[in-house]
């Protein structure tokens, strides 16, 4: 079965007996769409066992996908298609580096471009000292800190499970995670409700 913010009509009752089925946000970052400033994404996570698995970000803008599966590694590449016949063709395949490292002694955040006046993320910024903090929309935010362009996205307003899943197999194959703010792992499929606890995704 697959699962998104379109499928309300499935039940808890339902939902609560997959193990295994696809988790899918087919435009994650809609303020940003219509803002047409770029920042926008397709994602489609397959879970298994209240994980994913497997995940695929896309970000059409800039014609890059992002790539993981569970125990084979986290890809980057850059894409285009041709208009004429819609084929997808690849032009390059870079693998993604499992460093854990502060980026130049500072740590580097990034955050959501709609959220800048988050009231708890300010009181979390005030208890660091040396940071730089930069602003983006969607899923790509996941896949940033897996590239290591980043080296932490906190997260205090809500977001659901489908928002979440594919960036999250990302960053776990790069060597990160994303973890409540108890330091568990979060997990999908768990209860009625759709949306994650607060969390911090990171490579360090």
């Amino acid at each position: 079965p697959f699962f998104s913010e379109e499928s309300d009509y499935i039940s808890w009752e339902e939902r609560k007996k997959w193990k295994n089925y696809w988790l899918i946000d087919a435009l994650d970052g809609t303020k940003e769409f219509i803002k047409k400033n770029g920042e926008f994404t397709i994602n489609i996570a397959l879970i298994s066992s209240n994980f994913p698995i497997l995940g695929v970000v896309y970000a059409p803008s800039i014609s890059r996908i992002y790539l993981a599966a569970k125990n084979l590694g986290c890809f980057v590449k850059q894409a285009s298609i041709n208009e004429n016949d819609f084929h997808l063709n690849i032009n390059s395949n870079l693998i993604i580096h499992k460093e854990k490292k502060l980026s130049n002694n500072k740590l580097n955040i990034i955050s959501s471009r709609s959220h800048i006046n988050d009231e708890k993320m300010q009181k979390w910024l005030n208890i660091h000292n040396k940071y730089k903090i930069s602003f983006k929309g969607s899923s790509i935010k996941f896949c940033l800190v897996a590239e290591g362009k980043a080296d932490i996205y906190p997260r205090f307003k809500p977001t659901s499970e489908w928002d979440t899943a594919a960036g999250h197999c990302i960053l776990k194959e790069a060597g990160g995670n994303v973890r409540d703010l108890n330091g568990e792992e979060i997990k999908y499929n768990t209860k009625e409700s759709v949306i994650n606890p607060e969390f911090i995704a990171s490579r360090i």
